[in-house]
């Protein structure tokens, strides 16, 4: 099972306050990756499907993990979360916004639950050639956590071309900043899911942030997303 506690901690913490995201290499082996896209085609793991192209998001499928959630999953979360909680106050507090988050993910999940967020959103995500997702945020509540995981489950330049993650950073009064980011097989990459803060000459000030996935030249590509609020 994996221990994020063994990961270099201060090093992501860093890179999350000076870009928005970390990039973590070889979190998952390969026999995890393969084993987790076996989920896929078991209809009853989740509770929905989502056709990316229909709602216009992009072109691609998705579907989101019924509870219980598989006990991979559910470590992911449960595991993750202690240590970026602690950054998600700290930023909380540059920012002076008054939300302070549990340190644990159960408590979470019942401030969810008191807002009436209660389904699930940990998602497998499948995409062919041509497909892509829009730039977008999944808040999906009153209640979100500034922080979300991404595994590549598939490897670029074997399984699939192109596809690479996509994430834009917009600082008010200038033109957005774009960062294009090429997980390997197993990696995680942890980014904001909303703002970060930028400090400037008059204190810190919020950078919005939004991802998605450029297009897929061939092959398929699969990820997980490990989304820590639940949905209203």
């Amino acid at each position: 099972m994996i221990d994020p506690s063994n990961f270099d901690w201060p090093t992501h913490l860093d890179a999350l306050n000076k870009q928005g995201y970390a990039h973590v290499p070889s979190v998952l082996s390969a026999q995890a990756c393969e084993q987790l896209i076996a989920l896929y085609p078991q209809g009853n793991l989740f509770r929905n499907v989502i056709n990316m192209q229909r709602y216009r998001f992009g072109q691609g499928e998705y579907k989101y993990f019924n509870y219980p959630l598989p006990e991979v999953i559910q470590s992911l979360r449960e595991k993750f979360y202690p240590p970026l909680s602690t950054l998600a106050n700290a930023w909380m507090n540059y920012l002076g916004i008054a939300t302070q988050f549990p340190s644990t993910h159960a408590a979470l999940l019942q401030q969810c639950n008191a807002h009436n967020q209660k389904r699930p959103t940990p998602l497998i995500l499948r995409y062919e050639a041509g497909g892509h997702n829009t730039l977008h945020q999944d808040l999906y509540g009153e209640i979100y956590f500034p922080f979300q995981l991404v595994f590549v489950l598939t490897q670029q330049g074997r399984d699939y071309t192109g596809g690479e993650l996509v994430l834009t950073e917009q600082i008010p009064r200038a033109q957005s900043k774009a960062h294009v980011i090429t997980p390997d097989q197993g990696d995680a990459v942890i980014f904001t899911t909303n703002f970060r803060p930028v400090k400037g000459t008059r204190g810190y000030y919020r950078a919005t942030m939004k991802h998605g996935v450029s297009e897929v030249k061939s092959g398929t590509r699969y990820a997980l997303g490990i989304i820590f609020h639940d949905a209203a």
